[in-house]
């Protein structure tokens, strides 16, 4: 079955041509921005995922990573087709971009929640 994080984490960074992993190096400070996928659950069923996923945005200000956490939305909520060894079929935002904490206060972090329904292609 596809990877999520290994299906949207390259999409991303080509698309937005900025950084983009399923962790944070340690020399963030360096990356930014910087987007990060990582599952957090969801349905697996025997011809389709259906993972949930948390797509964070680190910025050096926080109108740099409110701009780029809609677009980032923008683009997934409109993901359909090949993409990456996958196919998406849907992608939802459960949960739209809002701040969220950080241990270092000089860089700025937005999260959302999807759930992205595919299939391995």
């Amino acid at each position: 079955m596809a990877d999520i994080e290994a299906v949207l984490a390259p999409w991303l960074e080509s698309r937005f041509d900025v950084f983009s992993a399923s962790e944070t190096p340690a020399d963030l400070e360096d990356s930014l921005p910087m987007i990060r996928v990582e599952r957090g659950g969801g349905g697996d069923g025997r011809f389709s995922l259906h993972p949930q996923v948390y797509v964070d945005v680190f910025a050096a200000t926080a109108d740099e990573a409110r701009t780029l956490s809609n677009s980032v939305r923008d683009a997934l909520v409109f993901l359909r087709g090949p993409v990456n060894g996958a196919v998406v079929r849907e992608v939802r935002c459960d949960a739209g971009p809002s701040r969220q904490p950080w241990a270092n206060e000089t860089i700025y972090r937005r999260g959302a929640t999807y759930t992205v329904s595919l299939r391995p292609a």
